[in-house]
């Protein structure tokens, strides 16, 4: 893979800069947006950037951080999915919490925003007081956005509890957007102000980047990832108006500065430092770029991979057409095609090959392709035993071992019982075994069996290729290629007509 990104040299200059935004506060809240670990989509679009550099960032600087995270209480009631990891945002919640600690960061608490009271909340507070974790609650607050005297007052801010610190720099954190971090940073400079502390805020955005060209594949992937949300990238009129500068943001945090500025000024009583949203940030991510046409690239790929994700996600009901018709626009915009994404076309051709030759009517047609870091292109389909994802992570692997493509690596002594547990036992419609299955199989039989053993070293090679299934993944299926670091698309088809039973 080409290297397009200083994750060292990123290091170094986004410390520095937060470390001189300190200097200017006894104390600095530090708005992290986007994910605090595991930012596959950095990762993706900037070669060379480490998914998880802003937490190591932070672990340099962890005699002087604490951390808080904000959850939504409407997010918990709903069960709200974090989507790369298929658990809930109060899971989430738990996962983070321990993740900050293995880097030795304090985590000082956690934030319930907007609760009123609602029962699924309830339980998991009580999860998190009876393990010691400190929580504090925010109601919705009154006169928001838009009656500001009501809000910086013991009506609005005032009526939150206040959450002591002790650390210079206090970075404020969520399982995803709309958690409320914002609102908890504002709660605090108010309580922090009228007890005579000289407090400030900033905000961590890495997306999109404010010193890239608008309409950068970098800046447009940022668009194709937050469809969902609606985001576009704008010129932020407030910096070009101040400095004279051009600056990329976002809608929302460009519509919401006026007000934001207003709310500040009213709580410390002075004009704002900020003159624009980009005064606000404190990223330097542009600044570790070192090849432009690396970045372009994977930022093209991204943009045809969230293509596919939203396709996905709209076919299951999780994302509106709006979002989806969005994807497509962007496509079209940057004159990408979906063959642009080499395995897609070698997947669907494959498929074509596999119905042809099919003689069962009732036989559930897919078919995966995958690129392997080396160039090879290897395929998988579905048959009675195992999915296609399943039979394209064999075929890799046997691929990487030099192992002949005749040779079975799972002992049918292995495979029957298990097959004969989903169809019998548990009555299972799709009875295929999953790619988590049949590692699981491929484990066993290394025990006993030198070759499966050699194959499941293999494994590792796997990481940072690409894959493309003719339908829809399973959730084992999707998160088994997630764990071992492949990026996979699939096109909007179910494998069956079932409504519950899919794969």
């Amino acid at each position: 893979m080409k290297i397009g990104f200083d994750h060292n040299k990123y290091l170094e200059e986004q410390s520095k800069y937060i470390l001189e935004r300190v200097n200017d506060y006894d104390k600095l809240y530090l708005e992290f947006g986007g994910k605090l670990l595991f930012d596959l989509h950095a990762k993706r679009v900037l070669p060379g950037f480490d998914e998880n550099a802003k937490i190591k960032l932070l672990h340099k600087l962890k005699e002087k951080v604490e951390v808080i995270i904000c959850v939504y209480a409407g997010d918990i009631e709903r069960n709200k999915i974090r989507g790369d990891f298929g658990i809930t945002y109060d899971m989430d919640v738990l996962r983070l919490i321990d993740d900050l600690r293995e880097y030795e960061l304090e985590v000082n608490s956690v934030v319930i925003t907007r609760y009123n009271k609602q029962p699924a909340t309830n339980v998991f507070i009580q999860k998190l007081e009876n393990r010691g974790i400190k929580v504090y609650k925010h109601e919705a607050t009154k006169g928001y956005p838009t009656d500001v005297d009501t809000i910086v007052s013991d009506e609005g801010y005032g009526k939150n509890p206040y959450i002591e610190t002790t650390k210079p720099i206090v970075v404020v954190t969520a399982p995803g957007p709309g958690s409320g971090k914002l609102g908890t940073c504002l709660s605090q400079l108010y309580h922090e102000f009228r007890q005579g502390k000289v407090s400030g805020y900033s905000k961590f955005e890495t997306f999109p980047v404010w010193n890239v060209p608008l309409k950068h594949p970098l800046n447009v992937a940022y668009e194709s990832a937050t469809v969902d949300l609606k985001d576009i990238n704008m010129i932020d009129p407030f910096h070009l108006e101040a400095y004279g500068e051009v600056s990329v943001n976002y809608n929302r945090d460009i519509e919401a500065f006026p007000v934001l500025r207003r709310i500040i000024e009213k709580i410390t009583g002075k004009p704002a430092i900020f003159k624009s949203p980009t005064d606000m940030g404190v990223n330097r991510v542009g600044f570790g770029i070192t090849d432009d046409s690396v970045v372009r690239n994977a930022s093209e790929q991204e943009i045809i991979r969230r293509y596919f994700k939203t396709g996905c996600e709209y076919k299951k009901g999780y994302v509106d057409l709006e979002a989806y018709t969005i994807a497509k626009r962007i496509m079209e915009d940057t004159d990408l095609k979906e063959s642009d994404r080499k395995v897609v076309d070698i997947a669907r051709k494959n498929l074509e090959r596999i119905k042809k030759e099919s003689i069962d009517i009732d036989e559930i047609h897919s078919s995966v392709a995958l690129e392997l870091k080396d160039g090879t292109i290897v395929t998988g389909k579905h048959s009675h035993i195992m999915d296609a994802p399943s039979a394209a992570i064999l075929n890799a692997v046997k691929h990487f071992a030099n192992i002949d493509d005749n040779i079975h690596l799972i002992s049918p002594l292995i495979l029957e019982p298990i097959l004969k547990l989903k169809s019998e036992t548990f009555k299972n419609k799709v009875t295929s075994l999953d790619s988590e299955e049949i590692l699981i199989a491929l484990c066993i039989c290394a025990a006993t069996n030198p070759m499966a053993q050699v194959a499941m070293d293999k494994l590792v090679q796997l990481k940072g290729g690409q894959a493309h299934c003719t339908t829809i993944l399973g959730k084992n299926d999707e998160q088994t290629f997630r764990k071992l670091g492949m990026d996979v698309t699939c096109d909007p088809i179910f494998p069956t007509e079932n409504l519950y039973y899919n794969e």
